[in-house]
């Protein structure tokens, strides 16, 4: 069972909340009313045969104890109800835990009603007598019960139906509409606790959206522990396997950011069958999840490993030619979602370059970063090969390549592929030791021979830059400069750490979160997107 984690909008009650309070007021007295009927019912269908009974002044009886009673016992429950968050930050429970809330405070309400009458009648205070109050708190005990039985009922069925209402009529409308039509306000982000979730949310937040994050948390809350406390944000902790979790975590949002699964080539060839159903199978779903909600703003985190070896210059247009199941699982992934492209449902397709830089929960498994460590720490840049060719991108702008498709009109970027990055930083991997060496001369570049990597790639960065204006404000020189002041300040204690790697982390701690289950489908689309593949991207 995953641990929910929602941040709660507390504060004033709204016009909303005034709304709801006269509605439950309402309610109250419905209930109040209607116990009062039925009690004097019972006593006419079913009274003493032998006693004399005088159903006029029965009747005005329980009129004068609406009358005396009914308007205590509604402001009782509204002050109770109040309390209990029904008009402010309660608002924003879900489920079964809404009822509860509900339950409790009727509960509450009506036992200290009638422990106040108990009080009135003198039972627990021998001789002393309460007057008015006495008369105003003599209320049939039999119909109190039923009053309190009544108003549970009738509130927990008024929460209930207006959220289904409310459902019923935002679906339609969703399934109506056209996702250009729907500015996004509030974002799910899945795996938004990862490296560049964690970048993703501190700028969805400082720009006033709505963040839902759906993260199994392998790594802890610690990437994203600044941002718990923030009132838009709503952290999930579940597995996104899990589709009764992603339907729940797909509920009132505007558009989808997929970040999650398993990333880099060591850490998929652990387990090539948890690697397809997390990366290919859960993307298909999610996606479906998505498109049958009506969430029309769907973009997923690709990678420019899908170029795999090649000695051209290549962009979106290119043949694509993995060598590494991680590739090839992202492929497959961007197939599923362009084929389930309509005038609905608009998949955007970021492949990024290797990234490099801090973020809420870095990494040290990547080329920059763990060249940077070891120049620090071991005084030595390891090099395998050397003339292999990477893009790269720092993960901030990472974060901003998918804040600028977000903010950009869903009409231009709709079932596009996007290579991020910028054509300024794509290097060598011996020039990226020599960057290094500039700015730690005391490390010695060290050359181990052909690297097993057979990835080598240059890739063309236009067609994001001209289309959507983005370019990288990083440079590789600053993102070694941040890593350099974070190792010598102490910020990161320990880049062997296996927090810092994927592969490490999952090969020792945890691999045992991540069951496998069935897989089906998915391997005939893995073997379809081998070298050669293409995908069709509308340009």
């Amino acid at each position: 069972m995953g641990i929910k984690v929602i941040n709660r909008i507390r504060g004033r009650i709204s016009f909303e909340g005034v709304v709801r309070l006269i509605a439950d007021s309402i309610l109250v007295n419905v209930a109040i009313i209607t116990s009062l009927i039925v009690r004097l019912l019972y006593i006419v269908a079913v009274g003493n045969p032998d006693a004399v009974i005088d159903y006029q002044e029965t009747f005005w009886q329980y009129l004068q104890a609406y009358g005396r009673s009914g308007w205590l016992l509604t402001l009782i429950c509204l002050v109770i109800f109040t309390l209990s968050g029904f008009y402010t930050y309660g608002r924003f429970y879900r489920g079964r835990y809404k009822v509860l809330i509900v339950v409790q405070a009727v509960s509450m309400a009506y036992l200290i009603f009638g422990l106040l009458g108990y009080v009135a009648q003198g039972t627990l205070l021998g001789t002393i007598r309460l007057g008015f109050l006495k008369e105003m708190l003599n209320f049939p005990a039999g119909a109190l019960i039923l009053a309190w039985l009544l108003t549970m009922f009738l509130l927990v069925a008024a929460r209930l139906w207006a959220s289904v209402w409310k459902n019923v009529v935002r679906s339609e409308r969703r399934l109506d509409e056209r996702p250009e039509d729907r500015k996004v306000r509030h974002v799910l982000v899945i795996g938004g606790a990862g490296y560049i979730g964690s970048a993703l949310l501190a700028h969805l937040l400082e720009k006033g959206y709505r963040v839902r994050v759906l993260d199994l948390l392998l790594y802890g809350t610690e990437p994203i522990e600044k941002w718990l406390d923030h009132p838009h944000l709503e952290v999930i902790q579940a597995d996104f396997r899990q589709i009764d979790r992603v339907v729940e975590a797909m509920r009132d949002v505007d558009a989808v950011v997929h970040l999650g699964g398993i990333v880099g080539d060591p850490a998929c060839a652990l387990d090539e069958e948890l690697t397809v159903e997390i990366n290919l199978m859960a993307t298909r779903m999610i996606a479906e999840v998505a498109k049958g909600s009506g969430v029309g703003h769907f973009i997923f985190a690709s990678t420019c490993s899908v170029y795999g070896a090649s000695d051209q210059m290549l962009d979106e247009r290119s043949a694509l030619n993995p060598v590494s199941l991680y590739a090839r699982s992202k492929i497959a992934s961007e197939k599923v979602l362009l084929k389930m492209a309509d005038d609905h449902f608009a998949p955007v397709i970021l492949r990024f370059g290797t990234i490099y830089g801090l973020s809420g929960r870095t990494r040290f498994d990547l080329v920059i970063n763990l060249l940077t460590a070891k120049a620090i720490v071991d005084k030595e840049i390891t090099i395998f090969g050397g003339d292999q060719w990477r893009p790269f991108v720092h993960v901030d702008d990472a974060a901003r390549a998918i804040m600028t498709v977000l903010e950009t009109p869903l009409s231009i970027v709709r079932n596009q592929i996007y290579n991020v990055g910028s054509n300024e930083q794509n290097y060598t991997i011996r020039q990226i030791g020599e960057i290094i060496h500039q700015f730690v001369p005391d490390a010695q570049i060290v050359n181990k021979g052909a690297d097993a990597d057979r990835r080598n790639y240059w890739v063309n960065f236009s067609k994001i830059h001209q289309a959507l204006g983005f370019s990288p404000r990083w440079t590789v020189e600053q993102g070694i400069e941040q890593v350099i002041d974070a190792i010598q300040t102490g910020k990161v204690r320990d880049y062997r750490d296996a927090r810092y790697s994927n592969v490490k982390f999952l090969t020792e701690e945890g691999m045992f979160r991540l069951e496998r289950r069935e897989n089906g489908w998915a391997y005939e689309l893995l073997n379809e997107s081998g070298a050669g593949t293409r995908v069709l991207v509308d340009l």
